[in-house]
């Protein structure tokens, strides 16, 4: 499978309401998220942490898709600029969240993302 076929699958999942499936099959045991502010969650254990901290502050999820999608493959990185529509709790409205986030990967896992958005 190749690395955009892998990154495709696993925006599918998010995207399917299967983001903690996706992170468990896709994610790396070593692996290292940086947020925008440069905050970096090190190791599956403290990024899971924080994917189910992002997840509990979510009343509705009403949506999501991929805007953009690509991959290099000689150099096992994909890039896929995706949004979601959510109602976070203590909101009356939805808002729509857009990022960019480019993973290096090793293998099956990703072993590096870092996110890119406007706040």
């Amino acid at each position: 499978m190749s690395y955009l076929e892998k990154e495709k699958e696993l925006q599918t999942m998010v995207n399917s309401g299967q983001l903690m499936d996706a992170f468990e099959k896709f994610y790396a045991e070593d692996v290292v998220l940086v947020e925008p502010t440069g905050d970096k969650f090190v190791g599956k254990d403290e990024a899971r942490k924080h994917e189910i901290e992002f997840l509990g502050k979510v009343e509705a999820f009403h949506g999501a898709g991929i805007t953009k999608i690509t991959s290099n493959e000689e150099e096992a990185t994909t890039c896929a600029e995706v949004w979601m529509e959510v109602t976070f709790k203590g909101m009356d409205a939805p808002i729509k969240l857009e990022q960019v986030a480019v993973k290096q990967w090793e293998g099956d896992h990703v072993k590096h993302e870092r996110f890119y958005f406007n706040a």
